[in-house]
């Protein structure tokens, strides 16, 4: 991207519809970006019509796309579907997940079957699609989770299937280099959404804002500036997964060690 900013580039939003997703699409449409917002089924499409007419009343062309991303040809199909619509796809970012909190030797076959579909073959598939259909020197955003870096139960599903995001993150980053594509993943601790609130009981919620260093879960509003900054001013920046999580000293240390690696491939 030449210009690094948001004016008139096209962005795919999976998620699109409510909580990280929605948020980063209105933000996105105060920039004048062009969106792609995906929803993925009728539970949603409230949500995503009222995120529809917010970027639309900014100024922005903007058009909805429902899709099950589980199967993976609705992905792909994503991608030619803004294409045809916009005349390139400049940004793909997803937001899709799901969280899982069941002890280990409780978690069925099929559960497991269902967290992998959502957070790791689509993770996959969607970056492989977007390596395909963006242009050269578009970007690349994943929402992993901050668990990557934590020591603790309950979470293996959820956790283990977000895991490899990082690693494709980094293949991606290295195949699609040489057309200026940058590949990078955000990996949020617990946000302050009904996301997160679904799984947790009371107790585990007091207990996740009062372990915080700064106080309080996580707020989508810390979390789209930087993924805008990735897609944005930070256009130098590959093979990065940034957690963010006010008191995981651990994910300070991985930060660095990826920001260390990043530069020596330039």
């Amino acid at each position: 991207m030449m210009q690094h900013s948001l004016k008139d580039k096209t962005v795919i939003i999976t998620g699109g519809a409510k909580n990280l997703g929605g948020l980063i699409a209105r933000k996105f449409a105060e920039q004048g970006a062009n969106l792609i917002i995906h929803y993925n089924s009728l539970e949603t499409q409230k949500d995503a019509e009222e995120t529809l007419k917010a970027v639309e009343q900014l100024g922005v062309n903007a058009t909805l796309i429902q899709a099950d991303l589980s199967n993976i040809q609705n992905i792909e199909t994503l991608f030619i579907k803004a294409k045809e619509i916009f005349g390139g796809v400049d940004i793909a970012i997803n937001t899709v997940g799901r969280v899982l909190k069941k002890p280990l030797i409780e978690t069925t076959e099929q559960e497991f079957d269902s967290m992998n579909d959502i957070n790791n073959k689509i993770a996959y598939f969607f970056i492989q699609s977007a390596g395909k259909h963006l242009n050269n020197g578009g970007k690349i955003c994943s929402i992993v989770t901050s668990l990557l870096a934590a020591y603790t139960g309950l979470y293996s599903t959820y956790e283990g299937l977000k895991a490899p995001v990082e690693h494709y993150t980094r293949a991606a980053s290295k195949e699609y280099g040489d057309r200026g594509i940058s590949v990078t993943a955000v990996a949020p601790g617990p946000m302050d959404t009904p996301f997160f609130y679904g799984q947790e009981a009371p107790e585990a919620v007091a207990y996740h804002k009062s372990a915080s260093a700064l106080g309080g879960l996580t707020k989508i509003e810390d979390i789209e500036p930087l993924v805008r900054f990735l897609v944005t001013e930070g256009w130098w920046i590959t093979d990065l997964m940034i957690p963010i999580y006010p008191f995981c000293s651990q994910c300070n240390v991985r930060i660095k060690l990826n920001i260390s690696a990043d530069r020596s491939s330039f």
